[in-house]
């Protein structure tokens, strides 16, 4: 029998997307924790991930608050504009 996901469309849910084209990292460093994973709370103005362009490295600062429930992207990744990194159960 073939199942059918029922994905129930929760009104507060938030995508928070990459502000610009880079590398999307999770951490400061690789020894050093996350700035946001799944179950975190989270505020506005904290920052939750790092996205190097050109060298540089940028720290992308929530624009809400509430509390993780999807990471979007690896270690890594390349992310364009505009990609979501990030799903946020608001407050």
């Amino acid at each position: 029998t073939e199942e059918k996901e029922t994905v129930a469309e929760d009104k507060n849910l938030i995508v928070i997307t990459s502000p610009m084209v880079g590398t999307f990292y999770s951490s400061a460093s690789p020894e050093s924790d996350a700035f946001a994973q799944v179950g975190d709370t989270i505020a506005k103005g904290k920052i939750i991930c790092i996205i190097e362009a050109m060298k540089l490295m940028n720290e992308i600062e929530s624009e809400y608050s509430g509390v993780i429930v999807e990471c979007l992207a690896k270690d890594g990744d390349m992310v364009e504009y505009g990609q979501p990194l990030f799903k946020v159960k608001g407050e």
